[in-house]
């Protein structure tokens, strides 16, 4: 790794052997902020997000995969068969000059092929290697459900997310986003950059091992929590510490509000035109309140809501100076003059589609150069540039390529 002038990552390498979304948001969020990817890819396949929906096409019918534009901007991509000795030796040498690698395939399949991190690190001392799995690839903490194959929808109905969200008497609701992928991508970027760091005063790389079932416990901390201290399971619909707490029809829409204090407490009831409520019996506290708001407490506010349009409700209780926002579609996001004023949406070169506005990184480094916003890669569209770095000829990449190895 290399200190850079630039973005702060610059200079440091990346090898990833990645699919679908955990293991190539942990390494996009790398390469955003200037690092190397090379993303090794199955020769005519490629990653399986490839053939994700929604799939756009140009005039000349060509078509290419939005859903794998989402995750891999930013990226080089290498074809690569390691299921060949001299594929597997290409990935060894790969690994030797980088400084990290990413993988996200069930545990133990890269140590089948001596392309394990106690393999790698014998080549190359100073890397770091993380791996994403459902339940955890580390020996020493295997359990039952170590060899299973996971999906974000598994770890959020496993880790207690989706028992808590949802309304009163419905089904668990799966939260609309892939939280288990892109947290467990997050989490794994962020121990990264421990390693990175850690490497700076030791020399040596380290080992990360990033579960999808930690990562969403670890997000459903609050109910985990209440379990703990109070011996109660958190039931979706039923708020039991803290009202008015959650999303409110309105005359026309939705709003979302929380009041946490008693201080908010009685604001909101001045708001309402309802000062009475400040101090009537069972709305002294949080708890107190939320007990009330499957009766008469919630009947009243639910009231006032409908009666107004959603855009009298935000003016009055923002007047008031309450946290409360509107519950947008996509739509309303995409044209939200707030989002656009911080450059969160970037344009991205994509196959077939010349350019897409895509969720950039949140992350802003006051000073820094922007973070990258350069083209989603073919497949296969850099193994001749990473070929020749490694000091193969044209005539040794023919051979490859005839052989099948990239």
């Amino acid at each position: 790794m290399t200190a850079g002038a630039g973005r702060p990552l610059d200079g440091v390498k990346v090898l990833s052997f990645e699919i679908q979304v955990a293991g190539p948001y942990c390494s996009m969020m790398l390469a955003d902020h200037g690092a190397d990817v090379i993303k090794v890819e199955r020769p005519g396949e490629g990653d399986t997000a490839r053939g994700g929906a929604p799939m756009l096409s140009n005039d000349a019918g060509e078509r290419s995969s939005g859903y794998f534009m989402r995750f891999n901007r930013n990226k080089r991509s290498l074809t690569l068969d390691l299921k060949a000795a001299e594929g597997r030796e290409i990935f060894r040498r790969l690994a030797s000059e980088v400084d990290v690698v990413v993988e996200n395939f069930r545990p133990g399949v890269l140590d089948g092929m001596g392309l394990g991190y106690e393999e790698l690190s014998k080549l190359n001392p100073g890397l770091v290697y993380a791996t994403i799995s459902g339940f955890g690839a580390l020996s020493q903490t295997e359990g039952p459900y170590s060899s299973r194959p996971a999906y974000d929808i598994i770890a959020q109905a496993m880790s207690g997310l989706m028992h808590t969200c949802g309304q009163d008497a419905g089904p668990p609701t799966w939260l609309g986003v892939a939280l288990g992928d892109i947290v467990s991508g997050m989490n794994a970027a962020f121990g990264i950059m421990l390693a990175l760091y850690e490497r700076q005063q030791t020399g040596r790389g380290r080992f990360i091992d990033i579960s999808m079932y930690d990562s969403m416990v670890a997000l459903a901390e609050r109910s985990v929590s209440a379990y703990s201290l109070t011996g109660r399971v958190l039931e979706r619909g039923n708020e039991p510490f803290m009202a008015p707490w959650g999303p409110f029809q309105t005359a026309d829409g939705w709003i979302a509000l929380l009041v946490v204090t008693q201080r908010e407490w009685v604001k909101f009831c001045e708001a309402i035109e309802r000062p009475d409520l400040a101090d009537a019996d069972g709305t002294g506290s949080g708890p107190e309140r939320a007990s009330n708001m499957a009766g008469w407490l919630g009947d009243v506010i639910r009231e006032w809501m409908r009666a107004h349009p959603t855009s009298a409700v935000m003016e009055t209780l923002l007047a008031a100076g309450l946290p409360v926002g509107p519950v947008q579609t996509s739509e309303e996001v995409f044209s939200c003059p707030q989002i656009a004023l911080r450059d969160l949406f970037v344009d991205v070169p994509v196959p077939v589609a010349g350019t897409a506005r895509l969720v950039g990184t949140p992350v802003k480094l006051v000073g820094a150069p922007p973070a990258r916003a350069e083209a989603v890669p073919l497949l296969g569209e850099h193994t001749d540039d990473v070929l020749a770095g490694l000091g193969f000829d044209a005539g040794e990449r023919e051979r490859l390529r005839a052989a099948g190895v990239v």
